[in-house]
């Protein structure tokens, strides 16, 4: 009789499964359905497509799939099943039709780590009234003169730094100054203030959990990045309360002074929450993205030299000492040109996460209702068919109007980044008196490398001597 249960268990577990089987592999065979390959049950293609690998390439699993299936391909990823799209006209759609036929989709480990109310995962009117916010004070920020020239003091004292110096470790360098930049931005804390110090040391830990695997025990990565983002959340919560007790108004001109006086409209679980979106946004891909023109430029000699060219131009145009301002900035059209083929080359942001709210029929694909959608930005950025030599960095590719339509590392459509113009100000103003002052050759063979977040395995390491005896203002 045992035996004779132990064989009917069996058969019912083996029913079991077949039928869950047959459930999972019809669910993901509709007629119309592009081709590709769902992996095993639960597990999917998740951890191929997360494999580190150079970020000036599509890697591995894209390669492989894009050669064998086209550049739109079905998949199983982040426990969903999904489409993948590394085609630029499907990804222009997906983007377009936010809200009306797709949605962000993030996992759910990553809104533990961002907050309920961050500007990636929320949606519809709240995320339009809370974006607002930062297009407004990005607008205003970049004209000003007080952001800047403090951006430009902080560039010039980040380079005098490196006096004496032959080896930098560059990456280390830049996010500090970015992170700075940005607390001093939003909110009003000095760069050497302690408070700005834990900023910057609770952000290197959040971090790292944000794009570490969910595993959240006891001294994980993801356990310190949540506990992170709880004490950085607790540091703005302080900040807002003596600002508010001191009754400061707009005198300092400053994100938070601004986003205080929406208060009523906003909660303060919603103002922390922008506030840290704004800091991320400027302190991480930002610093990487410098990170990448570095990179590229100590590479390519002709296009350093060409920067310098152009930036030696507007120095001679102004008095000594003389800040710059934008109408400097709106002359700097070879630098925009270097900061464009950057972040096609090397990638910031590789891919975004979607998903489908209702069934969607785009020319002869069909997209189910429910199914994740992976909009890849960076095989647009790679593919042969749109930029010739795509691997090569060619900045001079960019004088052809037509480039920049098929690149979109700002993302697109409702979401594009409202930092991005903000960004490039900062960018091109560090640039300027980098390339007037220093040149550099990257140290040990480092490359940037897609985790699928960039990062350089050895920080970027950079052997630097200076233009000359004088340092250039």
């Amino acid at each position: 009789m045992a035996e004779f249960s132990s064989i009917g268990l069996a058969l019912i577990l083996g029913l079991v499964l077949a039928l869950f089987l047959l459930r999972f592999f019809s669910r993901h065979n509709h007629k119309n359905l592009p081709d590709g390959s769902m992996g095993f049950p639960f597990v999917g293609e998740t951890l191929s497509l997360l494999k580190p690998h150079s970020s000036n390439s599509m890697g591995t699993f894209l390669q492989e799939r894009v050669s064998r299936y086209g550049k739109v391909f079905k998949s199983h990823l982040f426990g969903s099943p999904a489409i993948v799209s590394c085609d630029h006209e499907l990804n222009m759609f997906i983007l377009q039709n936010e809200e009306r036929l797709f949605e962000a989709s993030y996992p759910k480990a990553m809104h533990d780590i961002l907050g309920r109310f961050s500007l990636l995962v929320i949606s519809g009117d709240l995320h339009r009234k809370l974006r607002n916010f930062v297009v407004t004070f990005n607008t205003v920020s970049k004209s000003s003169p007080r952001f800047l020239n403090f951006t430009e003091n902080l560039a010039i004292s980040m380079l005098k730094s490196w006096k004496g110096c032959t080896e930098i470790d560059f990456l280390k360098d830049i996010r500090k100054l970015t992170l700075s930049l940005m607390v001093k931005s939003v909110l009003s804390i000095e760069p050497e203030e302690p408070r700005a110090l834990k900023i910057l040391d609770d952000f290197r830990t959040y971090m790292k959990g944000f794009v570490s695997l969910p595993l959240n025990f006891p001294g994980s990565s993801y356990s310190k990045a949540v506990k992170a983002r709880t004490r950085l959340a607790s540091t703005m919560t302080g900040i807002i309360n003596e600002r508010e007790k001191e009754k400061v108004g707009l005198i300092t001109e400053d994100f938070l002074d601004v986003i205080l006086s929406k208060r009523g409209i906003l909660t303060d679980g919603q103002i922390v929450s922008v506030a840290l979106d704004i800091l991320l946004g400027g302190y991480e891909t930002t610093s990487t993205l410098i990170a990448l023109i570095v990179y590229f430029l100590g590479h390519v000699p002709k296009a350093f030299q060409t920067l310098k060219e152009e930036h030696d131009a507007i120095r001679k145009s102004k008095q000594a000492g003389e800040p710059l301002d934008m109408e400097d900035y709106r002359k700097m059209e070879f630098t925009k040109n270097v900061i464009y083929e950057s972040m096609r080359c090397g990638n910031v942001v590789k891919f975004l996460h979607r998903k489908a709210i209702q069934d969607v029929k785009y020319k002869e694909y069909f997209i189910p209702s429910g199914w994740k959608v992976i909009p890849v930005l960076s095989g647009p950025h790679l593919d042969p068919s749109l930029h010739e030599s795509p691997l090569k960095f060619n900045p001079w590719r960019w004088k052809n109007q037509e480039t920049r339509k098929t690149v979109m590392p700002f993302g697109g459509g409702p979401r594009l980044c409202p930092g991005a113009e903000l960004a490039k100000v900062e960018i091109a103003f560090f640039l300027h008196h980098l390339v007037l002052n220093y040149r550099w050759k990257v140290k040990e063979d480092d490359f940037p490398v897609a985790y699928p977040y960039v990062e350089f395995r050895r920080g970027l390491l950079l052997a630097v001597e200076p233009a000359q005896e004088e340092f250039r203002k």
